[in-house]
Order: structure tokens, then C-alpha cells, then sequence
């Protein structure tokens, strides 16, 4: 049985010469000498028996062989690179991955947008995102499944070290057409009863599931995500309690309608940024503990 034995340094010599057409061009961004770089392709070529380049044209090129190599190539070097930044970081003794869980009520933009500056400057420490409803986020903190979480806050846990984050306005709203009576500030749960109520399915797997502002008795539709509740409420199948950020132009624009007065009010929660007191963190996850908390000032 043969058994190839090229080097990553053949390889990344042969990937530099079929992105830049030229021996001495591949040396130059390689460092190396012109010599070294043609004998490191020639190697890898006879270890191969296969011809990765055509020499014959003023300009070398990757030969129809060749091709078929190229991304493989590339794939091999760039799965060396990452583990030898892993290696380094394992000896380091910083995480090579952190668990984020991020709650159903949080604005997208503005909370990847905090991860994403933080994580473009950890490329070694893969980011393990989730994105759970309910107690979901609260589940998977308590069993050790996230290293942070962001989410809504009820009350205070000793467990848990929490900073808050942003408030998020809660509104009742249904689609114009929706309910057979006019809207007034009056309505009653007992008036919503007889109507479909759109709401959040619980994530968590373990725990008592959780609901809110649910009319006891009303039919419900359940759904996975705020997105997909809107999505319902816009198309008149329900009704429900969404996040401002998600409505407000479907309310500024018609399409929607606010059902808030005297028994459906408007209310907020509080978001906060929470991670567990009883366990060590390492040196990227306090890192992004700090960061996030700068970016709450």
C-alpha cells in the first residue's frame, strides 16, 4: 500500500503558484526562494503521480488535474491553520468555543451586533449560538448548557449574575377586520375569548412551561418564534402581545391595531445579560462579560 507523505508546506507552494500564475510570485508571498517553491511543487506532484500544473504557456496554470485539487488544498490548509490557533489557545488556556443563548423578546440587530464586534476579534473561539422562548434561556444556564445568556428578567435569582440591558414594550395588537366588534378601550378578556390567541411555545425541555397574558379559555395558535407570531397576528389568523420593535411601523401604517386600554395594557420587560456566579469562567468568556457590559454604558 503507498502512503503519500506531502507536507503542508508543498501544499500551500502549490495553492500559492495556482492563485498567482507564477513560480517567483508564490516564493515572494511565501517567503521563500524561487528553487525551494518549484521543488516543494514537484514533490507533490510526483507523491500525487499526477501533473497539478501546466508549465507550458508564458504563464503557468492549474492543470484540468489540478483543479480537482485546488479546494481540497485550501480546505487542508485552512483546517491546519484553525487547529494550530486551537492548540495555542488550549495552551493558553482560553475556550475554543462559547455557548450564547440569546431569548425570543430580544432585538436581533442590536444583540448580534454586540456579539459580532466581540467574536471578529476572538476568529479562535467558535460562537455556539441558540435562540430559545420562555425559560428556554433560563434551562439552559442553570444546566451549564450556555456560558451567557441574553433574556428577559422576572425576578432576581441568586444563582444568576445579571445586568440589565434594555427594556422591551409589550403591546396587545390584532389585525383591522379581525374582530367583530370595534375596537374601544373597554374590551374585556371574556370579550377576547371567543378568538384565537397567537402565542409563544415554551423552549425549555426540562421545566414547568411558562406562558403570558394568556386569556383563560381562549383557543390558542402556538408558534415557535415572535417572527412567525407576527406573521399569524398580520394575517388574521390570532391575536397577541408582540415586541414594539417588531410592530411599530405595522401599527404606524395600519396594518395592524393596538388592543391597549383599560385590561390589555401595554407593559415592558426588562432584558438583561446574565451568566451563572458559581462557575469559573475562562478568559474569552470574561472577556465577552466585559465587553458586553461596556456596551451597555
Amino acid at each position: 500500500m503507498n502512503t503519500v507523505g506531502f507536507t503542508l508546506h508543498e501544499l500551500a507552494c502549490f495553492l500559492a503558484v495556482a492563485e498567482l500564475g507564477s513560480f517567483q510570485k508564490a516564493a515572494v508571498r511565501l517567503h521563500r526562494s524561487h528553487p525551494s517553491v518549484f521543488a516543494a511543487v514537484a514533490s507533490l506532484e510526483r507523491q500525487l503521480g499526477l501533473a497539478l500544473l501546466d508549465r507550458s504557456g508564458y504563464r503557468v496554470a492549474v492543470s484540468s488535474a489540478g483543479q480537482a485539487f485546488v479546494e481540497q488544498a485550501r480546505q487542508l490548509l485552512d483546517s491546519a491553520g484553525q487547529m494550530a490557533m486551537q492548540a495555542r489557545q488550549i495552551a493558553q488556556g482560553e475556550e475554543v468555543k462559547l455557548a450564547v443563548v440569546i431569548g425570543d423578546l430580544c432585538p436581533l440587530p442590536a444583540t448580534l451586533g454586540l456579539l459580532r464586534r466581540f467574536f471578529a476579534q476572538c476568529p479562535g473561539t467558535r460562537l455556539d449560538l441558540h435562540f430559545e422562548a420562555l425559560s428556554g434561556p433560563w434551562e439552559r444556564l442553570h444546566n451549564g448548557e450556555a456560558d451567557l445568556i441574553v433574556h428577559h428578567l422576572e425576578q432576581a435569582d441568586l444563582r444568576f449574575e445579571a445586568r440589565p440591558w434594555r427594556r422591551v414594550r409589550l403591546v396587545p395588537v390584532v389585525a383591522p377586520g379581525f374582530l367583530d366588534f370595534p375596537l374601544h378601550a373597554g374590551i374585556t378578556p371574556e370579550m377576547m375569548r371567543p378568538y384565537v390567541q397567537c402565542i409563544i411555545r415554551d423552549s425549555a425541555r426540562g421545566s414547568p412551561p411558562r406562558d403570558y397574558f394568556v386569556v383563560d379559555g381562549a383557543r390558542r395558535c402556538t408558534v415557535a418564534d415572535q417572527f412567525m407570531k407576527r406573521e399569524v397576528i398580520l394575517q388574521g389568523m390570532g391575536w397577541g402581545h408582540m415586541p414594539g420593535y417588531l410592530v411599530d411601523e405595522d401599527l404606524a401604517q395600519g396594518r395592524l391595531l393596538s388592543l391597549a386600554g383599560d385590561h390589555f395594557r401595554e407593559s415592558e420587560l426588562e432584558l438583561v445579560i446574565a451568566r451563572r456566579r458559581d462557575t469559573a469562567h475562562g478568559p474569552v468568556a470574561s472577556r465577552l462579560w466585559e465587553h458586553l457590559l461596556a456596551g451597555l454604558a
